[in-house]
């Protein structure tokens, strides 16, 4: 039976199902309304990880959560991430992992969040430019002075994975990867050999999903639709995965929340397996290292 719960760093126990805060409007006026209604109602129906990151409007993503949510109820866990400045080109931003933007990103999202303390911070791109050793230890610093719980990655390799580990105990990586996309195969399989926290981001291949014709016939087998199913595969797919779906509707936070009491039969299962060719995570990791 698909384990509920995940304890990431082997303290903060989640439900295997969180919330990616991204597409959450944060301008004033109807739609922020809206936004702070879908944070509630997340936590409502029993979300205890919500992801964050200073790119998700420079820090308005962070204030909209503190203004729904603060005070924080017992057990809900809000992750952020750092890393990324602003650019004039596109896409708007840039790597930045300098110790000294680190620690001042870390210090205005305690403020922004209004804790003391970010259980769980993650780097939102490994700078090319900055030794892999002087970020992580930057952010090292801060959680020996207790400004950080856990320490994570996003978008890492294997090589990149084992490189930070050296340095730093790593209780999360946050890559791309669904039922149509599995490039990082080998980053889950390294993370469940290790016992840390996966979290997809793009969890449901957006519309892609929606029109595959396999994912479309389980999901009409199942009384489900297609993002319901790529959800229920995700929790399937590995114990350490924690998929991090993201929307401002209310239907739709609705609709994934409930993906979690979806069952898959070991025919289905098979047959949403075959949908990618294994051989394809490998080759493209190989070409990104």
């Amino acid at each position: 039976m698909t384990a509920s719960t995940f304890r990431i760093g082997g303290e903060l126990d989640v439900g295997r199902l969180g919330f990616g805060a991204m597409r959450l409007p944060t301008e004033p006026g109807p739609a922020r309304e809206g936004s702070l209604a879908v944070a509630r109602r997340a936590v409502e129906l029993g979300v205890t990880l919500i992801d964050t990151a200073y790119l998700y409007g420079w820090g308005a993503n962070e204030e909209l959560l503190a203004e729904a949510l603060h005070p924080y109820p017992e057990g809900l866990l809000i992750t952020t991430k750092v890393g990324l400045t602003r650019s004039e080109s596109d896409p708007g931003w840039r790597f930045d992992g300098r110790p000294a933007i680190l620690r001042d990103q870390v210090e205005r999202a305690l403020l922004r969040l209004r804790v003391e303390r970010i259980e769980l911070l993650q780097l939102h791109r490994i700078d090319p430019e900055t030794p892999l050793a002087e970020q992580l230890g930057a952010l090292r610093e801060l959680q020996d002075e207790g400004k950080i719980g856990h320490i994570g990655l996003s978008e890492v390799t294997v090589d990149r994975l084992e490189q930070a580990r050296a340095i730093v105990d790593v209780a999360s990586v946050q890559n791309r990867y669904n039922l149509l996309d599995r490039a990082h195969d080998p980053v889950l399989a390294a993370c469940e050999a290790a016992g840390i926290a996966f979290l997809p981001w793009h969890p449901v291949a957006m519309g892609e999903a929606g029109t595959n014709a396999e994912i479309a016939a389980v999901a009409a087998e199942s009384d489900a639709t297609p993002s319901q199913i790529a959800l229920a595969w995700l929790l399937d797919r590995s114990p350490v995965v924690v998929p991090i779906p993201g929307t401002a509707s209310m239907r739709h936070l609705e609709e994934n929340v409930a993906a979690a009491r979806i069952r898959l039969d070991p025919a289905q299962r098979a047959r949403l397996d075959r949908l990618a060719d294994p051989a394809t995570g490998a080759d493209r990791e190989a070409a990104t290292r």
